[in-house]
């Protein structure tokens, strides 16, 4: 099938069947989403794979009693830095001289950029800056997982705080921003299963100039 047709046969899943996900499909998501693009390649994220059905009841009315949480195969919580510290830019860095065979000097520029387009904006913005990549990542996410014809859910729908609370996110410099509840639509009980897909008309969308 195409990208278009793939992407035609994905939506937001209401009701999923309870059907575990294969290893293999959940791995290459998995890898889907690490490539995704990202300011200066940064990925100022982290992902939790949650399949543990203990925690995810609980994160259930953390998010407003939305049964995909306890119906799905794995649940992704999408959480970013608090913080673009020096210390990550580093590490950054680190990584794409051992990836690439470079020395660090050779990289001086591209590391001046980070930090300079870091050095003015306050941590709430760094923050939100952050969060704004995963938007990125989710993206992809949703359209690998419809070129694999795995179901999801992607989820704003939770009190972040709570989240945070219960992941120890706070400890860990990070804060949840969204999730991603992976698994298989229940057609028997899912409302929208044959609903028509409704998008604003190519016409309105695009001013080509």
């Amino acid at each position: 099938m195409s990208i278009i047709e793939n992407l035609s046969w994905r939506y937001a899943v209401k009701r999923m069947n309870g059907n575990v996900v294969s290893e293999e499909k959940i791995e290459t998501l998995l890898d889907a989403i690490r490539l995704s693009a990202s300011g200066f390649g940064l990925q100022p994220y982290q992902i939790f794979v949650i399949q543990n059905p203990e925690l995810k009841a609980k994160i259930q009315p953390i998010a407003y009693g939305q049964p995909q949480v306890v119906e799905s195969s794995h649940l992704l919580v999408f959480a970013a830095w608090n913080e673009v510290t020096e210390e990550k830019i580093d590490a950054f860095m680190n990584l794409v001289a051992e990836t690439r065979g470079l020395p660090l000097e050779a990289l001086a520029d591209y590391r001046g950029a980070i930090s300079g387009s870091m050095a003015h904006r306050p941590k709430e913005m760094q923050a939100n800056w952050a969060a704004r990549q995963v938007y990125l990542a989710m993206g992809t996410a949703l359209a690998a997982a419809a070129e694999l014809k795995i179901d999801t859910t992607p989820m704003e729908g939770f009190v972040p705080a709570k989240l945070d609370e219960l992941l120890g996110l706070e400890a860990k410099g990070l804060h949840s921003v969204l999730m991603l509840a992976i698994g298989e639509r229940d057609a028997a009980s899912d409302y929208m299963v044959n609903a028509a897909k409704v998008r604003t008309p190519s016409n309105e969308l695009y001013e080509k100039l």
